[in-house]
């Protein structure tokens, strides 16, 4: 690989990891006069977190900016650093923007790298790299929401649904990086796997957050 593809590659993860590390979910709080999202709750500035504020419309509000990140952050280096090759899928300086939006969200240099859960932003992300397998984990993500009353069930299951669609779609450039992206967010729901085991996680979006 030459020095300038290398260049590129650090410009495309410096770029994602800026926009994904944006903490909407304190910013939209903050400029709302709300509380500080990371003093109730599970302490993550994540929307399900958001919505224990008492602010239906600024957990809403971060949910979108929080996907919106992932999949700007995908466009913008797309736009960028553009694929000189015939094939229509992402570049790698593409995915590497996305995977590093995903994990500024989830450890945010600002924030001493307590961020969120990282399912909004691997939403966005998903979205923007493939679109098919960012439907299927919307629909995964609400259809376990509104089958269990569990947010965190929803975006486990929405994440570990995503690299299987990859897989099944031939897409290998996305599945081993989907993988890795859905552990990490298991790993961030250990605590509320372990109350769901214990039957103390609460239903409806309550819980120590998905997202």
């Amino acid at each position: 690989m030459s020095a300038t593809n290398w260049l590129e590659l650090g410009a495309a993860a410096l770029i994602g990891y800026l926009l994904g590390s944006i903490p909407f979910g304190l910013l939209v709080t903050r400029l709302a006069g709300a509380a500080d999202p990371r003093t109730i709750g599970s302490g993550n500035i994540g929307a399900t977190n958001v919505l224990r504020t008492g602010r239906k419309d600024l957990a809403i509000l971060t949910l979108l900016l929080d996907a919106a990140k992932g999949a700007a952050a995908v466009v913008v280096v797309t736009l960028l650093l553009p694929d000189p090759g015939p094939v229509p899928a992402p570049s790698i300086q593409a995915i590497v923007a996305g995977a590093l939006a995903f994990l500024g969200h989830v450890y945010p240099l600002w924030l001493r790298f307590r961020g969120g859960k990282g399912v909004a932003t691997f939403l966005g992300v998903a979205l923007a790299l493939s679109w098919p397998c960012g439907l299927v984990f919307a629909i995964v993500w609400l259809a376990a929401f509104l089958v269990t009353r569990h947010s965190s069930v929803g975006g486990m299951i929405a994440a570990i649904a995503t690299p299987v669609t990859a897989a099944v779609l031939n897409r290998s450039d996305l599945t081993l990086v989907f993988l890795l992206l859905a552990l990490i967010v298991l790993w961030k729901h250990r605590a509320n796997v372990e109350r769901l085991l214990d039957g103390t996680e609460p239903r409806f979006g309550g819980g120590s957050g998905a997202v």
